[in-house]
């Protein structure tokens, strides 16, 4: 409904600048316009017409830049309705109602454009023409027993090695306990050469929405949020972001199961349902725990990982649980898709993530 409104906004702004075009060359009486506009001033009243039009055609084939043509029209139209102000001054409110969208849509546009930028940085070229080689019974016969039924009964014997994972996610957050649930939906790269992820995400709705950005690259991590685009909320960096980081990318290689293999990964097994999981990169080492069904499934995962407590940081236990009732099959790979995630602090659990895997990609 919104969308429609904005639609017949431009328009209908447009086609009223059109009056004023009429006005000064005369081709018809105007009664809404009791004021003389020059010959000059009409062609500014026209093409601030055009530019509104086109930015609602634009807008209606849902081309993200329809945003520029609406501001490039605003600021003369604008000024034009102060030359005539006894009678246009109503237009100020619909160059009003349309800068509000049009802000928004540019930063959604900007925010669009630094992700680009940055996913072509954070992906890596792959210039080697050679075939990745084929994971057999023998790449993991090293592994913990237990680590190797998880990734026997995740399917990656007899496949090649992903290099990179697209995940599309969906799911709902919430920023402290007993607030309110947020929807979002999600996109995540996830590197394995180098270990790394990029995730981006909309939270929320029209009326209270924020993109966030969260990334891990050579070692190092960096959450950013903006609401609506454009403002600054968070855009957090450190060695505690960068330990949360690493443990993020080492528990979410269940999604990405041969990345289980790499040389910056260590297992030890605990008993028969666990393994301790180690991941030493740059200057860091974390740790966690993976807990497995009998099948081979991924149950759980834990590790310390900082917590922020407005402003003042604690390691406390960080929970993952895999719903066993949730598992897909994707590239012949089955992952853990649905999951939550808690917090298990001192003055009780805190679960701020449910999460939905909808499709993944591997290469």
């Amino acid at each position: 409904m919104l969308r429609y409104f904005l639609a017949f906004l431009l328009f209908a702004h447009g086609l009223i600048h059109v009056l004023g075009f009429v006005k000064a060359f005369g081709i018809a009486p105007v009664e809404q316009l009791s004021q003389d506009i020059s010959k000059p001033v009409g062609i500014f009243w026209l093409a601030c017409a055009l530019v509104l039009i086109t930015a609602g055609i634009i807008f209606l084939f849902k081309n993200n830049v329809w945003w520029a043509f609406a501001a490039l029209a605003i600021v003369p139209s604008q000024i034009l309705i102060i030359s005539s102000w006894s009678d246009a001054k109503f237009g100020t409110l619909a160059n009003i109602l349309l800068l509000v969208p049009a802000l928004l849509a540019f930063g959604e546009w900007n925010s669009m454009m630094t992700a680009k930028d940055e996913l072509r940085a954070f992906l890596p070229a792959f210039k080697s023409k050679q075939q990745p080689k084929i994971i057999t019974q023998e790449d993991i016969a090293h592994m913990p027993p237990v680590v190797q039924k998880w990734l026997e009964r995740s399917n990656i014997v007899g496949k090649t090695p992903a290099r990179v994972s697209h995940l599309r996610q969906r799911g709902a957050m919430r920023t402290k306990p007993g607030g309110d649930w947020m929807p979002f939906t999600a996109e995540q790269y996830f590197t394995a050469v180098k270990p790394g992820f990029y995730w981006t995400a909309d939270v929320g709705n029209f009326f209270l929405n924020f993109k966030g950005r969260d990334m891990y690259r050579d070692g190092h991590g960096n959450m950013l949020i903006k609401a609506y685009s454009l403002v600054p909320v968070a855009d957090a960096k450190g060695k505690e972001i960068d330990q949360g980081t690493m443990l993020r990318f080492m528990a979410e290689m269940v999604w990405t199961p041969s990345v289980a293999l790499k040389e910056y990964i260590t297992w030890e097994q605990l008993d028969e349902r666990r393994a301790k999981a180690t991941m030493k990169y740059g200057f860091l080492t974390v740790s966690g725990i993976f807990t497995f069904t009998l099948q081979g499934d991924m149950q759980c995962f834990d590790a310390e990982r900082y917590y922020d407590r407005n402003g003042r940081t604690t390691l406390e236990n960080w929970h993952i649980d895999a719903d066993p009732t949730g598992f897909k099959t994707f590239q012949d790979i089955r992952i853990p898709a649905r999951s939550t995630v808690t917090w298990k602090l001192g003055d009780g659990d805190f679960q701020w993530l449910k999460m939905e895997i909808t499709d993944a990609e591997y290469q």
